[in-house]
């Protein structure tokens, strides 16, 4: 369902809001769109998220637009219009306190992104206090986006080993950063394209690649902000849809 959230600032922003079964007191996960916006895909993958036992939030970045999948001018447009520090600052940390208030006050609540989604969750990891775990999937250029060596929860990262926006040098210094910093990580590396991940870029999209990382992330997850994992059974046989 659509919802709206207040930011810090005070100004009211949107998303789409996934339920569990199990309510408001599951722990919450705020899910980063990729570039194409807030679409049906991203919202198919906050239902299987959910139905994995989160609560899952997706804020609208792009206040109501969004690209056609494939439509690469769009979306760079749509990119090139947000403004990274103000979405991390008021929307994403407005969504992660919006869905602490809900459970009560005392939910974990995790940040997961793709792509430029996954850019978000990295520098939401550095300077959003409130987050609990991060997960990052295939973020351009990680070590531009923020200093990681300052990360002070546990985070994960799902890389493409064929990434044609990032070369396998820069995501070996990314990784050599988490160890610099201390920081709780694990990095996976797939023979898998970038955005692997998304089913509708059949180009691009890895089924076993997809399968393997999302069962990562969800045990992930369950074991930072907690899930089925203390409520009841998972479902590591089903592949997500991005």
């Amino acid at each position: 369902m659509d919802i709206e959230f207040n930011r810090p600032d005070g100004k009211q922003e949107r998303g789409y809001l996934a339920m569990p079964r199990e309510g408001e007191k599951s722990p919450a996960v705020v899910l980063i769109h990729e570039w194409w916006g807030l679409n049906d895909q991203v919202k198919r993958t906050a239902d299987r998220l959910a139905e994995e036992g989160f609560r899952v939030f997706v804020p609208d970045l792009y206040r109501g637009q969004h690209a056609k999948i494939g439509d690469v001018a769009a979306a760079t447009a749509l990119m090139s219009k947000l403004d990274m520090d103000d979405a991390v600052a008021q929307t994403v940390r407005g969504a992660v306190q919006h869905l602490k208030q809900r459970g009560g006050g005392n939910t974990r609540v995790a940040i997961l992104g793709f792509c430029m989604g996954g850019a978000v969750a990295i520098k939401a990891a550095v300077e959003v206090r409130e987050l609990d775990a991060a997960v990052s999937f295939y973020a351009v250029k990680p070590n531009e986006i923020a200093d990681v060596r300052n990360i002070r929860i546990p985070f994960q990262a799902h890389v493409s080993r064929v990434d044609e926006f990032t070369p396998q040098q820069q995501i070996d210094a990314f990784e050599k950063n988490l160890e610099a910093g201390g920081v709780q990580h694990d990095v996976h590396r797939y023979d898998a394209q970038h955005a692997f991940m998304n089913e509708q870029r059949p180009d691009k999209y890895d089924a076993v690649a997809a399968k393997t990382a999302w069962d990562r992330a969800v045990r992930f997850l369950e074991t930072t902000i907690g899930g089925h994992a203390t409520i009841g059974p998972t479902h590591p046989g089903q592949a997500p849809i991005p």
